[in-house]
């Protein structure tokens, strides 16, 4: 989806690619490495989403292909944008797997690690807010929306992950024991949205 999205803007190289996507800061949505956008390229073009509009070199470096959305192509990208901009997906982040374990692990070991994951926390929201501060700087608003998101998203996490280390260190979250544990719950009736592969940098 990434490739997409940047031909979407304009024709250009996978070297040019990479480096938008490094400036931009995309990798905290999309793996950048040359080696998988190479074969995310070949993919797309052997679907006909894209097309070679040009060849290029530059004194003795190696050619460079340039490459260019198709209809095929343009029309994909803005179905399965809007897709992912409008529809709920089932999305399943580890630490909620490790939160549901935290009885397993015992009280003093889970204030442990949650005490090192509010580091990790910390040390994060202060690098992306430098981030920040140069894309404000550097780029429309429109260009680092994705990003405004995922600062968001760590912050809540930072001071959701202070309220529960707080709450377990003053007794206000109850500590079952493992035989005390109901073996069965009321069912809840959820909404479901179907599972979808995840072709992020596609």
């Amino acid at each position: 989806m990434a490739v997409l999205e940047l031909l979407h803007e304009r024709p250009m190289h996978p070297y040019e690619m990479t480096q938008l996507m490094r400036d931009r800061h995309l990798d905290h949505r999309v793996p950048v490495k040359p080696g998988s956008l190479y074969h995310t390229v070949d993919r797309l073009l052997a679907a006909g989403h894209i097309q070679i509009v040009e060849t290029q070199r530059e004194g003795r470096r190696p050619e460079r292909t340039v490459y260019a959305l198709t209809e095929q192509g343009r029309d994909a990208f803005v179905d399965r944008a809007k897709t992912m901009l409008g529809t709920l997906a089932n999305e399943h982040p580890e630490f909620l797997s490790g939160l549901g374990a935290m009885d397993d692990l015992g009280r003093e070991t889970a204030l442990e690690q949650l005490r090192m994951r509010l580091l990790q926390l910390e040390a994060k929201a202060a690098s992306q807010e430098v981030i920040t501060r140069r894309l404000a700087e550097e780029l429309p608003g429109i260009y680092w929306v994705d990003w405004r998101y995922t600062t968001a998203q760590v912050r809540f996490e930072l001071e959701w992950t202070r309220q529960l280390v707080d709450d377990i260190t003053s007794g206000r979250l109850d500590w079952t024991a493992r035989d005390c544990r109901p073996e069965r719950l009321s069912p809840v009736p959820t909404g479901s949205t179907e599972d979808r592969p995840d072709d992020r940098a596609s």
